[in-house]
């Protein structure tokens, strides 16, 4: 699934206008969409009524305004006690709202001096629908807006049980940058129409936006081939996923080797080891220093090993290299840097290794193996083979040698350009972690998990990578 800028969204509904669904055909499925997203908020049935149950919409000028009027129209025929509050004041509505039955009560900011009504209305309703400005999002709030989103922020902190539902974006958020205005107000849930924003999956934005539902609103098929940001989706995975013939045999699944642990982190080596063998790898050996071998295997009694020489410091010495060269011929995919520790002799380890000009099997590069990579000068000049690195923000900014620390969309092009430079696939880890190919795809994944923010985790997911490799799948 494409991930868009508004400028494509735009443009992908020109696309779709010419192919015959034209922008009303559009609101009137985005609408549908959004009222059943409230009905499901509200925890009813997709066929249920909605019986007396207080809604507040707040409406905007534009198209995310003609949304919610489309919504209001439905949820007032399934039985909601429907408010709509037009808050452009001194602009005609959406013409939309001539279609809204008479049940529905219309209040216009300009006749809500001070907003008594739209506190009250805010006091009254189980669900307010956000549709103000959506993807419209460019500048800062101002105006009487900003005095009706003060009124909603202090409703939310007043009324916990108050479910807010945004269409498209939180008010204030941008679909560009996912930058978040200071007066957005968090929503429970929102509504992404037709293709999920570029703010729905880059903090801070993703933080206000909730729950995101995304819903088809009719576009055609195949208008946004020339998009190459896409989410990571369930679906996509489990199509993805290597297949496990039942005649299979342990050789038929593929042989890891995993570089990785010392004295001092003897876990990683345990870590990575195993969640190779989860995800799957035929056969796992784990190249460790002698020192640590029995701890890792008391743990791990599937893996087998090869026993390195030590440095004085419990990491693997420089002579390790020529040991796992001459061993690389019996294995599918090689996972390097987990708990290595920096050890001088270590580094001048992992140095012959990775820029020997030997090609390595398909290769993870994780942790202190990329921050040992990133004190090579010109390092993606002598690593030429095919390999995943996996940083976080800190080893990525060592990696390119800028210290730099972007955050939200900058880092869909950190990633894109680092990528391309290396010639390497680079997994841009964090909140909504970010992988990007040297071709330019690029993916993200909708995940924000803080389970994820402990010691370990990093291990885990480069020995997962690794183990996938090794049945096949491409970097």
């Amino acid at each position: 699934m494409k991930i868009v800028t508004s400028d494509q969204m735009a443009e992908i509904e020109r696309r779709s206008d010419r192919s015959g669904v034209d922008t009303d055909e559009l609101m009137e499925n985005a609408g549908l969409a959004v009222a059943e997203a409230c009905r499901r908020a509200l925890g009813l049935r997709d066929d249920s009524p909605i019986p007396d149950v207080p809604v507040l919409i707040m409406i905007g000028p534009g198209n995310n305004g003609g949304d919610g009027l489309v919504a209001s129209r439905h949820l007032s025929n399934w039985g909601a006690r429907t408010t709509v509050y037009l808050s452009a004041a001194g602009r005609e509505p959406h013409p939309k709202a001539a279609e809204l039955p008479g049940s529905v009560r219309i209040v216009r900011s300009d006749d809500d001096t001070g907003l008594p009504i739209l506190r009250r209305s805010l006091s009254e309703c189980a669900l307010t629908l956000d549709a103000l400005l959506g993807t419209g999002s460019s500048r800062q709030i101002s105006g009487g807006l900003s005095d009706q989103m003060t009124a909603l922020a202090e409703a939310r902190s007043k009324r916990p049980d108050l479910l807010l539902v945004s269409v498209d974006l939180p008010t204030g958020v941008s679909a560009d940058t996912g930058e978040a205005d200071p007066l957005s107000v968090r929503s429970d849930f929102t509504v992404a129409l037709g293709r999920p924003k570029i703010g729905h999956c880059t903090m801070p934005g993703a933080e206000f936006c909730g729950m995101v539902m995304i819903e088809n609103i009719g576009l055609p098929a195949g208008l946004d081939e020339d998009i190459d940001l896409s989410l990571i989706t369930p679906e996509w995975a489990r199509f993805h996923l290597p297949a496990r013939p039942a005649a299979g045999h342990k050789g038929t699944f593929g042989k890891v080797l995993v570089i990785a642990g010392c004295r001092n982190y003897v876990g990683a080596a345990l870590l990575a080891s195993t969640a190779a063998s989860r995800v799957g790898a035929g056969l796992v050996t784990a190249a460790v220093p002698k020192g640590i071998q029995m701890a890792v295997a008391a743990g791990a009694p599937q893996v087998t090993y090869l026993p390195m020489p030590e440095t004085p410091g419990g990491g693997i010495a420089v002579e390790g290299a020529e040991e796992i060269l001459s061993a690389l011929h019996a294995f599918d995919a090689v996972v390097v840097g987990c708990g290595l520790g920096l050890d001088p002799g270590t580094g001048e380890m992992l140095s012959r290794l990775l820029t020997s000009g030997v090609q390595l099997p398909r290769t993870v590069v994780d942790a202190d193996g990329l921050n040992l990579l990133s004190t090579i000068p010109g390092w993606h000049r002598h690593f030429t083979s095919p390999a995943v690195l996996t940083p976080h923000l800190g080893e990525m900014s060592r990696l390119d040698a800028s210290n730099a620390r972007p955050n939200g969309a900058e880092r869909i092009q950190w990633a894109r350009d680092a990528a391309r430079e290396w010639n390497k696939v680079v997994v841009l880890k964090g909140a909504h972690t970010i992988v990007a190919d040297p071709y330019g795809k690029t993916m993200i994944s909708p995940f924000a998990n803080p389970g994820l923010a402990t010691a370990g985790t990093g291990d885990v997911l480069a020995g997962a990578v690794a183990g996938l490799l090794a049945q096949g799948m491409s970097p």
